[in-house]
């Protein structure tokens, strides 16, 4: 898998797909300058008056409901809809999952365009399987992640999405293979929308990958690998956020292979 990844981050430095981000407005910038650090062109465009030919230039999509309001959800349903008419992959990150009737409406009409991914955190998934189930506080996770695989499995059953879980581990999960990585750095938590920054390394990778299974490894295994990288040079949150960057755009095949660690294992 490491060699498989590194063949996919040389792809997107090369081809530099264009990821068009429908997302919220905390993350923009952050989710913004991580693509552009991993070798991918992002693009920011919300009005449902221009989504679907933005939709028809980008290589993928990504619809992050963070701040959500009626005007973005329009954009999200209609560019996820032009995106299946066309054959683009998208990923979805259902931030807030279950925290308020609006967003639960329109990821329930989300899931039914059958997103190609699905990233989010333990409490998120739990409850984009089942709403009626809250399990978070905000945006935040109540939940390990590792309690949240077997909601995942299920939830990649009934949509058939491949499905991504962030925690102290991560889990990818698809119907034939499940993969964990155990990168990343506690420190993480205190930086706001390194999860969304995963979510769009998914997409650059979704714009040259083949398979969205290993597409979705490559984003969230480099994120948290970037993040372990930077942790061990950041005395706090705000230098590791930037050192985040410096480390994605640094990231080589020597790199990865002396600290990338994922374990693939058969469904």
């Amino acid at each position: 898998m490491e060699d498989l990844i590194i063949d996919l981050l040389a792809q997107v430095k090369r081809q530099k797909p264009l990821v068009h981000n429908i997302t919220n407005l905390v993350v923009m910038n952050s989710t913004a300058n991580a693509l552009l650090a991993l070798g991918a062109s992002p693009v920011m465009v919300h009005s449902p008056s221009e989504v679907r030919e933005v939709v028809d230039l980008a290589q993928s999509l990504v619809l992050n409901i963070g701040t959500l309001s009626e005007l973005t959800a329009e954009s999200m349903l209609v560019a996820a809809e032009h995106a299946n008419n066309i054959g683009r992959p998208w990923v979805l990150d259902p931030v807030g999952a279950g925290i308020s009737a609006f967003r639960n409406d329109l990821l329930a009409n989300l899931l039914e365009l059958k997103p190609t991914v699905i990233r989010g955190n333990a409490s998120e998934i739990m409850s984009l399987y089942n709403f009626n189930q809250v399990n978070t506080k905000g945006v935040d996770s109540t939940a390990d992640s590792k309690a949240a695989v077997g909601y995942g499995q299920a939830l990649q059953e009934q949509v058939g999405s491949i499905i991504c879980i962030s925690g102290k581990i991560d889990y990818i999960l698809s119907e034939q293979y499940t993969v964990e990585v155990h990168n990343g750095h506690p420190m993480m938590t205190q930086v706001t929308g390194l999860g969304c920054s995963s979510t769009a390394l998914i997409g650059a990778f979704l714009g040259i990958a083949d398979q969205p299974f290993e597409a979705a490894t490559a984003g969230v295994a480099l994120l948290s690998l970037a993040g372990q990288l930077a942790a061990a040079k950041s005395p706090g949150p705000g230098s590791l956020q930037v050192n985040i960057y410096d480390e994605l755009y640094q990231l080589n095949a020597d790199r990865i292979k002396a600290d990338l660690n994922i374990k693939q294992y058969g469904n």
